[in-house]
């Protein structure tokens, strides 16, 4: 962490320094704001946590329910969430409570007695290391717990206001806030009173049932539901053996499971096969008893029982896939004519099965895709153009998401003899494993993400997709540490400069590209970052040399990777890495020995991979994204 550059700090670090709304935050919803977030989802809750990082900005987030969430029907936090909770500063902590998921069983009627399950397969979860952090099974009301926990140690002290109930919404384009919302108080000193708040954006993370999505006339569209699922979370005795392992159980006749152990050492959830539901059905199969869900889960684990002792939370449902056609609110013929000021996120505008995992994984990168592009926006830093890439960014991943869970879904819902292949559930879990941990992602390009013109500088940087951290080792205090864990959830971006095989001090391509990032006015760094404040604020510079790190000395090394912060204008020195301690990231990572700049977007996506010797594109794709800085 750091801190200290400030002066001393002898309380928590994690709790930063009120500033801007933070020094007088109102307790009370206000008339106006900058960003109203309805609903606090996990979209929702990470689009706040990541807004309070820019005091500058009100933002509030409103929730009909009168306190936080108790019990979430989301629990599956796949590999990339992690990352982005290391982002946060709450990956550790969570990994803690969680349980985590290492192996996979599969299961299948046994070929010498049809009427049994047996085990059949068993294999690893991220057997090729995807990510250096785990699978995890964990409540999603603690998830929105840890956001909470950001929101108020930030510099905005955000909090949800609760019990605040969204009735509609309308726009004024002459309006400072154009955003005009109807809101109803349903708890509080206030209770039953209706007002109008102004906004001058709002997201809607409200859900699948969202009134946000309503009123700005999209509509949720896809396949009608065919097959339903009960879903329970109980506590229970039972001599099936892998009652603590995850598992995919398909019986001959009786239907699939698909069972997930929770964390805590005892509770797990099954999502029980509760077969095709006919199409003039009218919903009934939702009144499905959960003694009914019971009896069928013992009729699949033949000749295993399971004896409920108690039951956290049940559901039924039915399997459907529905999108809309866009994000945001801005028509098809008004695109490229106008920003867009209100917004949809999660499953407001995309739904799915809950088996592939995906829902609330989904949902938050939704939210942290759009968050940082509203904060350049509203400080001055970007135009409203970056706006409209979240629309067309976030609904292409959608749209893959539910591709691959219609094929997953059914696969799960077949009978073993239904299969061309008996092992075809088990094979396409091992071979699209990448998919469901959250690492298929791979945007575009536009504005904010270049093309793969130089992607051979850096084959492990796949420009598009999420930059996949690596060992290096610290300069100034030779600690081995994963590059990628430093990059926090603040609004910066991050540019990795891989140096050239010259050691420091030596004339080299890097002291070239470091001069001019710390001295020339096209450099966006000297351009961006404004005046009287931290040199790395808007921008965050690190350098990795090949050499192992026992020959780096940091007066060698150039001024541009040692940023002077804080009041007394401290030399900051933990931007500094180089190889050692059995890593070298430029072999792990196919980083060329000639260098390369990596450019990281603030959602920690690679954003443009080019030659240390090409400042001119550099300056030119951040010239794209910055606004000229205010005199």
């Amino acid at each position: 962490m750091h801190f200290h550059h400030h002066g001393y700090v002898s309380a928590d670090p994690r709790v930063q320094a009120p500033a801007g709304i933070g020094l007088d935050r109102p307790q009370e919803l206000p008339d106006e704001m900058d960003v109203l977030i309805v609903g606090s989802g996990p979209a929702g809750m990470i689009a706040a946590a990541q807004l309070a990082q820019f005091p500058e900005i009100h933002t509030r987030i409103i929730e009909r329910r009168p306190g936080r969430l108790e019990v979430g029907q989301a629990d599956g936090i796949q590999a990339r969430s992690v990352e982005t909770f290391q982002a946060f500063g709450f990956a550790d902590e969570i990994i803690n409570e969680a349980y985590r998921i290492s192996e996979m069983t599969f299961w299948k009627p046994d070929p010498e007695n049809p009427d049994h399950i047996v085990r059949t397969a068993r294999p690893l979860d991220d057997e090729h290391g995807i990510s250096e952090f785990p699978h995890l099974i964990v409540n999603q009301a603690r998830v929105l717990d840890y956001f909470a926990e950001h929101m108020q140690r930030s510099p905005s002290r955000m909090s949800p206001d609760y019990g605040v109930e969204f009735l509609g919404l309308a726009l004024e384009a002459d309006h400072e806030h154009p955003v005009s919302v109807r809101v109803r108080h349903l708890t509080g000193t206030h209770e039953g009173q209706e007002r109008t708040v102004r906004a001058k954006y709002v997201l809607g993370a409200d859900g699948a049932r969202s009134g946000v999505r309503a009123a700005i006339g999209r509509k949720l569209k896809g396949d009608q539901a065919n097959h339903a699922w009960g879903v329970m979370d109980v506590l229970a005795t039972t001599d099936f053996p892998d009652i603590r392992l995850k598992c995919a159980i398909q019986s001959r006749s009786g239907g699939n499971i698909l069972h997930i152990p929770r964390e805590g050492g005892h509770l797990f959830r099954m999502y029980v096969d509760l077969g095709e539901v006919a199409p003039n059905d009218g919903g009934k199969v939702r009144e499905t008893s959960l003694d009914e869900v019971i009896a069928k889960a013992n009729s699949i684990l033949h000749p295993y029982t399971l004896d409920v002792k108690h039951v956290a939370w049940h559901s039924v449902y039915e399997v459907g896939h529905r999108m809309t056609d866009k994000f945001d609110d801005v028509p098809e013929e008004a695109a490229g004519t106008r920003a867009p000021r209100v917004f949809i996120a999660g499953d407001a505008c995309h739904t799915h099965s809950a088996k592939a995992g995906q829902g609330m994984n989904v949902s938050m990168q939704d939210g942290f895709n759009l968050a940082w592009k509203l904060g350049q926006v509203l400080t001055g830093r970007s135009p409203e153009s970056l706006l409209s890439t979240y629309s067309a960014e976030r609904q292409t991943i959608a749209q893959n998401l539910i591709e691959f869970d219609k094929e997953w879904s059914a696969l799960m819902a077949k009978k073993p003899e239904e299969l061309d292949d008996p092992a075809a559930v088990e094979e396409f879990y091992v071979k699209t494993i990448e998919f469901p941990a959250g690492f298929m992602t791979q945007y575009e390009p536009s504005m904010i993400t270049s093309t793969s013109e130089h992607q051979a500088l850096a084959e492990g940087f796949m420009v598009g997709k999420r930059f996949k951290s690596a060992i290096v080792s610290r300069v100034c205090d030779s600690n081995p540490m994963h590059l990628g864990h430093h990059a926090t959830a603040d609004g910066r971006w991050r540019i990795y400069v891989f140096a050239d095989s010259p050691a420091a001090g030596q004339d080299s391509a890097l002291n070239g590209w470091a001069e001019w990032a710390s001295t020339s006015p096209d450099s966006p760094v000297i351009r961006y970052t404004p005046e009287e404040s931290d040199g790395d604020v808007i921008f965050d510079v690190k350098v990795i040399y090949q050499q192992n790190y026992r020959e780096i000395e940091i007066p060698q090394v150039p001024e541009a990777f040692l940023p002077q912060v804080g009041p007394f204008e401290l030399n900051y020195r933990e931007k500094v890495f180089a190889t050692g301690h059995g890593e070298d990231i430029f072999s792990e990572r196919s980083v060329s020995r000639d260098g390369a700049v990596v450019i990281v977007r603030p959602d920690q996506y690679v954003a443009h991979v080019l030659p240390l010797e090409d400042t001119a594109a550099l300056a030119d794709f951040f010239s794209a994204i910055f606004s000229e800085p205010s005199a």
